[in-house]
């Protein structure tokens, strides 16, 4: 898909795409590094990492690592009106976490593999101790 094609979509629509690419990197990383682990802790560990907070936490440490472009699709998610917000998300968390998925979602879709690899690197390796704690 070009990167026009994709700027046709929703923001909500990335979104989508973007949750389930967090998700399995997430899992797999998970996965890799705590083998020996029941599937139970690993769940909960995937839960502090995949939440709206922790995400919005994600993102605003990446945001002066992203290109412009990528913070012009992370804004067009996070401004999207979400009809339904979770109750237990704050409504700025949860829309920066949309943000976040969208330009995942653009990044896969956009068949910018080696890019969308470095921004969930830098995710990781910026954020993810803290929050494990």
């Amino acid at each position: 898909m070009t990167k026009e094609e994709s700027k046709q979509l929703s923001p909500l629509t990335l979104a989508y795409l973007g949750d389930a690419i967090y998700e399995m990197y997430v899992r797999r990383e998970l996965i890799e590094r705590y083998a020996g682990h029941t599937t139970h802790d690993l769940h909960k560990k995937a839960t502090r990492l995949v939440r709206a907070s922790a995400q919005a936490f994600t993102v605003a440490a990446l945001m002066d690592k992203l290109t412009s472009e990528e913070q012009s699709v992370f804004r067009r998610g996070r401004n999207m009106h979400n009809a339904t917000i979770p109750k237990h998300a704050e409504v700025g968390d949860y829309r920066a976490a949309t943000g976040f998925e969208a330009l995942l979602g653009y990044l896969y879709l956009t068949d910018q593999q080696g890019r969308l690899e470095t921004v969930l690197a830098l995710a990781k390796q910026m954020t993810w101790e803290e929050l494990q704690r």
